[in-house]
């Protein structure tokens, strides 16, 4: 009898080739949206000065954007922040003049022209220098932590797996930058932080895959590796859909209830658990097939004169006295 079974039987690997065909459309879509809209940096990696002002009742942004023009600026960026009392200006570093408290003085004075009772609630400043090495070193930690993972799941697992969970990887961070790329959400380094944390959550199921796939095939006498990996799918799939439910319940919260600072962080995170929870299901494992994993591969190597040895002898520890 099978020695670790499962409580749902559901053929997710039968549809791989649909699941792949849809992960191809959603980034070829996300990469056109890269290449033509961009990212929305925000002001910490662009540089530049963001003031936010409130009002006493709704703002006008078209009054808000008319005042600036009035004094002398033709680049910046007006929007809501929270609620519509609340209103941020961004200008970028080239057209400011002056800096910090001399360029915010200027701001309020010609949208106190307008609305008199305004409040000045922050004032935040980044030179260029700095908002360029804050990009280099964003994208550089994302390299680094790809290039651990491929390290450690080679070592820990076959170099198949190894390429299977970076390949997944990946996909999981460039559908997610270019879903924000599609939305335009604010790229700052709040986002960069989701986005690492993207990679260890996706990478944390993928490994709780990969080590069932790994039991199964060293105790499964039969079966294909697509028969082996959908099992193994189906074995983690409740630990999976409540791992996932309860950090999309928290994420939940913090998106509606934790404030416009961390609204983009938490979206980001929200995107991640969802196309983690897929790939880690329809990417991780179909890529380890498509490299061709086998039992060979993941057969523990069997020292001279265990040739005569039941199978039971080669298995992990924890299953050798478990009753069938």
């Amino acid at each position: 009898m099978d020695i670790i079974k499962a409580n749902t039987n559901i053929n997710f690997m039968g549809q791989r080739k649909l699941a792949l065909v849809i992960s191809a459309i959603i980034l070829a879509i996300g990469v056109a949206s890269l290449l033509t809209r961009g990212i929305n940096f925000g002001l910490d990696f662009t540089g530049g000065t963001l003031i936010e002002v409130a009002y006493p009742a709704a703002a006008d942004l078209g009054e808000v954007r008319q005042a600036l023009t009035d004094a002398g600026f033709d680049d910046f960026t007006v929007q809501t922040f929270g609620t519509a009392r609340e209103v941020v200006v961004r200008i970028p570093v080239d057209q400011a003049e002056e800096t910090g408290a001399d360029l915010s003085t200027v701001v309020l004075n010609a949208l106190s022209a307008q609305e008199p009772d305004i409040d000045m609630r922050r004032v935040e400043f980044v030179g260029p220098q700095i908002g360029q090495e804050l990009a280099e070193q964003g994208g550089l930690a994302m390299l680094f932590a790809l290039f651990g993972i491929l390290l450690y799941v080679s070592f820990r697992f076959q170099w198949r797996f190894a390429v299977g969970a970076v390949a997944a990887l990946v996909h999981d961070v460039l559908l997610v930058v270019g879903l924000l790329s599609i939305l335009q959400i604010n790229f700052d380094l709040t986002v960069v932080a989701a986005l690492l944390a993207v990679i260890g959550y996706s990478l944390n199921d993928t490994i709780v895959l990969y080590d069932r796939l790994r039991e199964n095939f060293r105790i499964k006498r039969k079966g294909t590796p697509v028969e082996l990996c959908n099992l193994s799918i189906n074995q983690m799939l409740a630990r999976t859909l409540m791992t996932s439910l309860t950090t999309l319940m928290v994420l939940m919260a913090l998106f509606y209830f934790g404030g416009e600072i961390i609204h983009a962080f938490a979206f980001t995170l929200i995107l991640g658990v969802i196309v983690g929870t897929y790939s880690s299901i329809y990417i991780a494992g179909n890529a380890a097939i498509v490299l061709g994993v086998s039992k060979q591969d993941l057969m523990p190597v069997q020292k001279e004169g265990a040739d005569d040895q039941p199978e039971t002898e080669i298995l992990p520890e924890r299953f050798r006295n478990r009753e069938a």
